[in-house]
This record gives structure tokens, sequence and C-alpha cells, in this order.
């Protein structure tokens, strides 16, 4: 009988009969011969070829071998185990109606099949293996994780020590429109975040001294230390400690998100403190965390970090009809999206090449400041845990999906709670424990009707600091007058307005001390009571009291935290300035006539069109006038929240993934109470999220009393606090 012409093999070769058939004439000793030294090849390779020279496939499915005996077909068996039926042979079609009863050759055991099966699978998982590494190689070459200086420790309290470690991570730009070519560059920026741990051990302690002293080592090489060399100092320090931590879950960490939008995170030591009473994070070391990470958001801190300064840079032809316009200020002038074309159009009879160019940079500029928001900042604090947690050992069936390694917790301070709304909304393994002050977006309130409502909040608090210093009602008035008159120049160029100087009252929520502060500033507008002149100490503090000039993003992004791009809100088009012009109460020129009792009103949280027309020096000119209206007049935002999302992260049928607790402030002058509120209301997006609702706390609760504050949130996150009852 000859081999199967479909392709046998005969000991796990492939046949080599030829093609015309010939019958092979055998006598009964050459059979013999071959019979046993099949056997004994047989013997000896018992472990690794088949037992016989026969064709070891298993008949088709279809074949009638399975109908006989009504058999069933072996299980995990590969599709090309099987004998089709669909073959040449004469001896097969002429007998197709046929049973067939072999009781050999055919077993499903086959050792050679197992042999090869395990060969495939072992060849198959080394290099699933190395490809992993190689991967995993490339993605860390991609982010250079670095820490960018020796760690540094702190006594915090008794019998308490923290380590501090500095990180720099590489992150893309923008994660929504890949390059079309993956082997071009794409374009990165830089976010720095923080370490602070408790040192609980020699080893520890021992490791990061040894970090300190590799560091003082290699650093001392003199003047001809490259900065190669130290960038791979810094890479190597990184890698040391994630080798000696060597985390495989984000259980133990928390990581904070800063308020803003376009401020950095709190500077441990410096700006917060980290005993175990004194701030937050104090607590947060004492409830189980061994990490807490505070992370500069893109664009703000050490991180890459958005100025003017830095655009004029990054988009140099946005700025260069800036010398050619006329910068000079009109009083009480608003530009608008129609006035600045109208400036770049003026130019365009002598410098059309300069007008193209400042054209195509504003779109380019444009585009560069829509990927500082929300739903990037959740992605870079997932590549932050990515980078420190250890890779996942992949000899497992690459089908099944990674295990799941979110945070262990994470903490969002106002703008920090709408960035924890995203979270939930966008990423599909959000932090365990999801907690939130002051910082429930209102992401079911069209943002007219917020700044609408939080007008008014900013009226009562005016009414309260008159309330408490009835003297200042007067004080304030003579420096407006004073001003009107004549606005003098601030240290940093720009112009102290009368508007510009309303704009204090985005303090008069911000904290218990905030009305004494005013009060103390106001007080020393004057040389003396009897001369009108400014004190330069006033125009010092004024100067460096405002935030926009060095934080731009404040500016620039405000409005756009309320800009989803699948609900009502669009586009922004300076909402709050629209929605404080009919408020006759804000109208400072006619409570300041001398015929009115009204007290002048400060104005709130809010971004106005004439901050850019030469009252802030950083936000003026005709390059940055240009990209804030254009941001503003923005109409294809992102998405920054997902209701369906939501409700599904905080399930509580078991299918939930995270637990969320919620501190709002009753009467908060930033987050509005109400449209806070609606959000965490039954069948709205955050139903399942805890809330404790306080009048005790200004939206500064966090700063004032953070490791109450913490402590509750997390108790109530976890069911141990019964609030609300």
């Amino acid at each position: 009988m000859n081999a199967s012409s479909s392709g046998g093999s005969i000991n796990g070769e492939n046949s080599k009969d030829s093609s015309t058939d010939k019958k092979v004439e055998r006598d009964s000793s050459s059979e013999s011969a071959a019979s046993s030294s099949s056997t004994n090849s047989s013997r000896s390779n018992s472990e690794e070829r088949p037992s016989t020279g026969w064709n070891h496939k298993l008949p088709d499915p279809s074949s009638p071998f399975w109908i006989g005996d009504k058999k069933e077909l072996p299980k995990n068996i590969a599709p090309e185990t099987y004998r089709s039926t669909e073959t040449t042979d004469t001896t097969s079609s002429s007998n197709e109606n046929k049973k067939v009863k072999t009781g050999w050759l055919h077993t499903s055991s086959n050792t050679s099949t197992k042999n090869t099966n395990k060969s495939n699978q072992s060849k198959t998982s080394t290099g699933n293996k190395a490809r992993k590494l190689l991967e995993q190689a490339m993605l860390d070459q991609k982010t250079n994780h670095r820490i960018i200086s020796p760690p540094t420790f702190h006594a915090v309290s008794e019998g308490r020590r923290a380590v501090i470690t500095e990180h720099k991570l590489s992150v893309p730009l923008d994660r929504s429109d890949p390059p079309a070519d993956p082997k071009a560059p794409e374009p990165m920026i830089d976010v720095y975040f923080s370490i602070v741990e408790l040192v609980t051990s020699e080893e520890q302690e021992s490791f990061f001294q040894s970090l300190q002293a590799a560091s003082v080592g290699d650093t001392r090489t003199g003047t001809g230390a490259t900065m190669q060399m130290k960038k791979r100092i810094m890479t190597k320090r990184a890698s040391d400690y994630k080798s000696f931590v060597k985390l495989k879950d984000a259980k133990e960490c928390l990581i904070y998100l800063q308020g803003g939008p376009g401020f950095g995170g709190p500077i441990p030591i410096d700006g917060i403190g980290l005993g175990d009473q004194s701030s937050w994070i104090g607590a947060a070391l004492s409830k189980g965390f061994k990490r807490v990470i505070l992370m500069d958001q893109r664009g703000t801190g050490s991180s890459t970090t958005i100025t003017k300064q830095t655009l004029e840079k990054q988009f140099p032809d946005l700025f260069l009809l800036d010398e050619h316009t006329d910068t000079a200020r009109v009083v009480d002038s608003v530009s608008s999206m129609v006035t600045v074309e109208g400036e770049i159009a003026a130019c365009g009879e002598h410098l059309e090449q300069e007008v193209e160019k400042v054209k195509s940079a504003l779109v380019e500029a444009t585009e560069y400041m829509s990927q500082f928001r929300a739903d990037n900042i959740v992605k870079d604090a997932e590549a932050i845990k990515d980078a420190l947690l250890l890779p996942i050992d992949t000899d497992d069936d690459e089908k099944q999906p990674p295990p799941a390694r979110p945070w262990g917790a994470a903490l969002g301070q106002s703008f920090g709670g709408f960035c924890m709304m995203s979270y939930l909304s966008l990423i599909p393994n959000p932090p365990m424990i999801c907690l939130l002050t002051g910082g429930i977006a209102p992401m079911l309130t069209n943002v007219d009707d917020v700044y609408s409502a939080l007008r008014e909040r900013v009226k009562e608090r005016n009414l309260k600091y008159c309330d408490r210093y009835p003297g200042d009602v007067d004080v304030i008035k003579r420096i407006v007058a004073r001003l009107e008159i004549d606005p003098p120049k601030l240290p940093s160029g720009g112009l102290l307005t009368a508007r510009r100087l309303l704009q204090l009252g985005i303090g008069l929520g911000g904290s218990p001390s905030a009305f004494a502060s005013l009060h103390s500033l106001f007080s020393s507008a004057f040389i003396s009571d009897e001369e009108d002149d400014l004190s330069r100490a006033f125009l010092k503090t004024m100067d460096s009291t405002q935030p926009f000039d060095d934080h731009p993003i404040y500016f620039l992004m405000h409005e756009s935290i309320y800009a989803d791009g699948t609900s009502e809100c669009k586009k922004t088009n300076w909402s709050a300035f629209r929605a404080y012009a009919p408020d006759d109460s804000f109208d400072f020129k006619a409570s300041c006539n001398s015929e009115s009792n009204d007290p002048t009103l400060l104005t709130g949280e809010v971004v106005f069109p004439w901050m850019a027309d030469g009252d802030y020096a950083e936000l003026s000119g005709l390059g940055m006038r240009a990209l804030a209206h254009s941001l503003a007049d923005k109409d294809d935002w992102g998405q920054l929240y997902d209701s369906d999302n939501m409700r599904k992260a905080l399930a509580l049928d078991g299918s939930g993934v995270s637990r969320a607790a919620a501190a709002v402030y009753y009467d908060d002058m930033y987050v509005d109470f109400d449209a806070a509120m609606k959000v965490t209301q039954r069948g709205n997006p955050l139903e399942n999220c805890k809330v404790w609702i306080s009048n005790e706390y200004q939206h500064s609760g966090l700063r004032d009393d953070g490791a109450m504050i913490f402590n509750k949130l997390l108790g109530m996150a976890k069911g141990e606090v019964g609030t609300p009852s």
C-alpha cells in the first residue's frame, strides 16, 4: 500500500513518491527487513516521531469514519490535523460510500503532532516575549522617563521621614491623530511629576542614599560633563527606581489632579506639609497609600510650559505683525475676532507674505493649544502610571486582554475634579477610588447659564465683604476713579486699569482669610489719605497677585473647560463677558458716580476679551490677541464627558470599577452648587457618587483642612463613614 498522495508524511518528512504512481514490488525478505528497521527506529525515537511510516492526519470531520460507530470528533485538534476527503486517489473515489472502520493509525493522540505543537507554542511564546521586550524598549526610549535630580529627604513629623523624587516623562502632544507614517517623528511634550513616599526600611533608606551618592559621583566631572551624560544619569536613576520599587500594580498609589486650568501641582514642603495631620498628603500616607504622585499638568509648572515667551519660540510667525500694529491702548476698547481680522487685513497692503504666515500660524497655534485640556491630562496620568509599573508578563495567550492596573485612588481639587470626571468618562479603568473636592463639573448645564449663576454668587460675596469692611466701599471707588484718569504702567509692562483692578474679586471666595487679604491690599493703595498718588508697593503687589501673565492657560483655556464636543456647548464665545454685560450692578462707571450709593462690585473667576488689549502685557499683542479670540470662536472641541461611561464605572451592581465621593461647598463661588448637585441626582452621571455638602468651608477647604476632608471622603468612598446619612 502506498503512502497517501494528498501530502502525507513518512517519519515526519514529506513523501518523495513519483507522480507516475509506479508500483514498488518488495520481496518478503525486504519487507521483513524494512519492518525490523522501522520498529527499531520507532523504539529509539518514540518520543520524537510516530511509530509508523503512515499518514497520521485524522480523517476529515465529514468523513464516514466518524459516522460508522457514532464516534465523537476529538477535541482541541487543530484543523490542519484532519486529512481532507477531497483526494485524487481512485480507490477513495470507488469506495466513497463505504464505512471506514480501521482501528489504528488514526489516533488523535499523535505524538509527533503533540511535540510539534509544543515546539510551535514554545517558539511562539519565545517570539512573543522577544517582540514584547523590543516594544517595551522602544516605548521606554520614546517616553524617556527620567528622574531629573537626586532624591531629597525630609523630616515630616515625629517618627516619620519622607523622600521625594522628581520625574519627567515625554508624552505625545496629540493622541487623537497619530502620524500617518509610523516612522515619522511624533510631536512630544514633557510632563513633570514628583513622588512623595515615606522611608520605612533600611533597605529603602540605603537605596535612595545610593541614588544621591551616584548622582554626586557622576556629576563631579567638572565643566566637561555634557548634557548627554546628564541625561543618561537621569534615565538611569529612573530605571534603578523602577527596578527597586517593583510595582506590579498601582493599588497603593494616589495621584493628585490640580485645580486651574493653568497651574502646576503643589510643591511638597514648600507649598504643602507632609505631616499626618497637616495636609491631605500626610493623611493619604497614613491611610495605606505608599506613594503620592503630584503632577504638573501639561503646559504648567515644570512640564512643557505655556507662556507668551514659549509660544513666541514655538510659533514665531504668529507674532510677525506685533511690531507693525498699533498697540497703544484705546480707553474702554474691547477687541473681537472681527477687529483682530481687521488688524491683520490692514497689514496686507505692505506685508502680504507676513499676513499669510500669521494666518497659517494662527491655525497651528489654535490646534496646539486645544491639546492642553482634561482629555489629554488624564491620558498623561495614565502614561505616568504605565511608566512606573513593571511590564506585564505576556507568556499567556495574547488574545486575553491585559489585566487592569488602575491607580489605587485619585484626588481632584476644583478643575482637578473636572479632570476626574473626564477620567471616569474616557479611561476604561479609572482610579479605583475617585475623590472630588469643589470640583463637580456642571456638565448638564449650558455654559452661559453657569456664568450667569456664578455672577449672582459673586455679587453675594461682594456684599458680604462690604458688610465686613464698610469703609472699603469708598476706598475702592477712590482707587477706581484714580485709575480711570491715568492708569499706571506696572513693572511687568501691563496697565493697571480700573477693570483690571476689579478682577481682584477672583479671591473673594478662596479661603477664610480672603477678605482680610483684600482689605490689607486696598489699604496700601495710596501714599497717604490726602494724596492720590498710588504707592509703588501697591503696584508691585498688583503685578504679582493676579495670575494671568505667568499662567496664560488660565486665560486662554479657561472657558474651554465647559466646551464638551458632544454637548450643546460647541464654542464659548466669551461667555462670562456676555453674562456680566447686561447686569448694571457690575457697571463700575455708574457705581463710581458721586450720586450713587451702590458699592463698586469686583468680578469673579472670569476671563474677558479686553485682557488681551494691553491690560496684561503677557496676554497682549496681535499674536496673543488673535489666539485668544480664535480659541473662543472654536466650535469643534473634542469630548470631555460621557454620561453612560461614568454611570458604568460607578455602578453598584458589581460591574462598576470605581467608587467616588465628593465634597460640595454650599457657598462655592467658583463651582455653582445647583449645577453641581444636578449631576449627582438619580439617573444622572454621578448618581452613585457619595456627596458631602458643607458650608463650613469655601472653595479652598482642601487647603484649609485637608487631612480631615481627605479622611472623610476616603471613608465615604469605602463605606466606612456614614455620610450622607
